[in-house]
């Protein structure tokens, strides 16, 4: 059996779909202590898996499930009912919870429907800057439930090719993209200048005094810079509660590491925190 851990799971699931059916299982609901959230899915193809609903028994006889229906075409005329895993002694598993998943058989033309169900799941992120750190972020996100929006003033700082779910624009000034941002953006500022760091920090603060539609605003930089930030945010009439929605410094605490592999993924885990926030 071949699982498919490497690249973008939904890329890879659209491109197989493309050549051979499958069965989609997802998670539809869940109770008490299980090892994947409801939305959850994995793709059980006849020769490979893509995706995951959390591993061990449950997923190998929902895998064996997904199996019989691909042999069965018959039986896969319908999608099931969700189907009741209790995920106790009996499965080998001692979580405690219940499972439900829901088998739905897919085919090539089914790709277009599937690609919009996954997509609407994304939380919009804007990167603003190309820099190393910026290089490292979009790698590190590309697989997380984003979609991703990556900005900078300068014309050839993008690499050629980018991940799926990410879109480059250039905009100068740059703090110019800050109007079209999609609402609820978590917002990631580290361009090559402070003063176009500046800029975008005070555009993202009036937008957010208007709209309030930008849940996460983080800066990168130390608290001496975003000190003297404050310092000068304050001069443009911003109030201590508005600086008060800034993050910076960015990242989870207790990481200390600076190279630009090692911020991003302080940073990739404080925004997947934003999406459980209250």
């Amino acid at each position: 059996m071949v699982f498919s851990s490497f690249g973008h799971p939904t890329v890879d699931f659209l491109a197989r779909l493309a050549r051979q059916p499958a069965v989609w299982v997802a998670v539809a609901s869940t109770q008490g202590s299980v090892p994947r959230e409801a939305g959850a899915w994995m793709a059980v193809f006849d020769d490979a898996v893509v995706g995951t609903i959390g591993g061990g028994h449950v997923e190998y006889q929902a895998i064996a499930r997904a199996r019989a229906l691909l042999a069965a075409p018959s039986q896969a005329a319908q999608p099931l009912a969700a189907v009741r895993f209790a995920l106790g002694p009996a499965l080998g598993q001692c979580c405690g919870g219940v499972m439900h998943l829901r088998f739905e058989p897919v085919s090539a033309r089914d790709g277009p429907a599937l690609a919009k169900r996954l997509d609407s799941g994304l939380t919009p992120v804007a990167l603003f800057g190309g820099g190393h750190v910026g290089h490292a972020l979009v790698r590190v996100l590309a697989p997380l439930p984003f979609h991703i929006t990556w900005i900078d003033s300068r014309d050839g700082v993008f690499p050629l090719d980018v991940p799926e779910r990410v879109v480059c624009e250039q905009s100068e000034p740059v703090q110019a993209a800050v109007a079209g941002l999609v609402p609820d953006s978590r917002v990631l500022i580290m361009s090559f200048s402070h003063a176009e760091d500046l800029d975008l920090l005070a555009a993202c603060l009036k937008r957010q005094r208007e709209k309030a539609d930008l849940p996460y605003v983080g800066l990168i930089g130390s608290q001496t810079k975003w000190a003297t930030f404050q310092h000068r945010l304050q001069a443009r009439d911003f109030t201590d509660a508005e600086l008060a929605h800034v993050t910076c410094p960015i990242g989870v605490s207790g990481i200390q590491g600076k190279e630009p592999e090692v911020i991003a993924v302080a940073v990739a885990a404080q925004l997947l925190q934003t999406l459980n926030a209250p």
